[in-house]
């Protein structure tokens, strides 16, 4: 059997606590290890850091910058593990029927990026994004949410990893909305696995494959 690359799976959790959302991560990231030889991951937590929002002042591209130019906070290191990633797993519980404030300003921030896929076409095509939700009722607001997530890897030009089976944009979970750390939701958490598998797999076949020539 020949050996393959390593695969990198970047698991981002746009939290401002460790709970729910937390743990239906570190889920997928564990089925994802266990999804083939030569598999790496790594959790990072958008909790607690500084990140300032984006102004759009487009200082990035007249400076020709894959990363802000302006502001040198705790974003500036996340842009390299981003763009090393074969496959991200973005994930954010519901607050008011969508996304956190912390996963928009990560995801704001990436104007920087543009330059990365007109320098090389297929850049993003290669990377694989998926997304995970957890709001605090069954119908809290997850499809909405999991829809800005599934958005902001498609304006990337990244190819989507869905789940398939009735978790047709990602993986959906429900959780107490009232504080509590339980995870009584065996099937949201099967559904974390089995998306983590799938963009691990994924991920594998995009970054192995002979992609054609976008340029042409």
């Amino acid at each position: 059997m020949p050996k393959h690359s390593m695969v990198k799976i970047l698991g981002i959790c746009g939290s401002p606590r460790r709970r729910s959302a937390y743990t239906a991560l570190q889920a997928a990231l564990e089925a994802a290890e266990k999804s083939g030889e030569a598999v790496q991951t790594e959790l990072v937590e958008l909790r607690g850091k500084n990140i300032h929002p984006c102004v759009h002042c487009n200082q990035c591209l007249q400076k020709g910058s894959d990363a802000c130019v302006v502001f040198q906070d705790d974003m500036t290191p996340l842009y390299q593990k981003f763009y090393e990633a074969d496959g991200v797993i973005l994930v954010s519980p519901v607050y008011e029927m969508n996304i956190t404030a912390q996963t928009a300003l990560f995801m704001d921030r990436f104007r920087s990026a543009w330059r990365k896929g007109v320098q090389d076409p297929e850049f993003f095509v290669r990377k694989v994004g998926a997304g995970i939700v957890v709001g605090g009722t069954r119908n809290g607001g997850q499809e909405m949410a999991v829809n800005a997530i599934n958005n902001f890897f498609l304006a990337q030009g990244m190819t989507l990893c869905t789940g398939g089976n009735g978790m047709y944009t990602g993986a959906m979970l429900w959780n107490p909305g009232d504080g509590s750390t339980l995870m009584d939701d065996p099937e949201g958490m099967q559904n974390a696995a089995i998306l983590g598998k799938k963009i691990a797999i994924m991920a594998r076949v995009m970054k192995e494959a002979d992609l054609w020539n976008l340029s042409n």
